[in-house]
């Protein structure tokens, strides 16, 4: 055990364990663009596109650090297709008795590389929103 616990610390000093967010390929961070703060509460739902449809995959909400790390489902596989993130934006400036001018910010993106991390982060002000594709 003592041998084992060797390996995993240098292993750990060389940068070869695998990322922390190596289970869960699908993440995401709402910030404030007015506060450059994070944006805790934001509920946020995952869907795959079958056909014509979407289908629900998952559901969350963004922590104290504006983030969701784990929002695909736990004992699925990822595949190949077009997703959607919507974040409930409206009912998070209800929340705080802000206005704000989009209910929901909807984000399709495109999965090619099943082996790769997915990270979709929305920068967010009441009356715009800007996204990207993360690490």
């Amino acid at each position: 055990m003592r041998h084992l616990s060797s390996v995993i610390l240098l292993a750990t000093c060389l940068g070869l364990t695998a990322p922390a967010h190596a289970a869960n390929p699908l993440s995401v961070h709402v910030l404030d663009l007015q506060t450059g703060e994070p944006t805790a509460g934001v509920a946020v739902t995952l869907e795959q596109r079958g056909g014509k449809d979407w289908r629900q995959l998952a559901m969350g909400t963004t922590d104290n650090e504006g983030r969701v790390r784990e929002l695909f489902p736990a004992g699925q596989a990822l595949v190949k297709g077009e997703y959607r993130i919507v974040f409930h934006t409206g009912d998070h400036y209800a929340r705080i008795g802000k206005p704000g001018f989009f209910p929901r910010v909807p984000v399709e993106f495109t999965v090619d590389d099943t082996t790769r991390h997915y990270h979709i982060p929305l920068l967010l002000s009441p009356f715009g929103y800007s996204t990207y594709r993360g690490n």
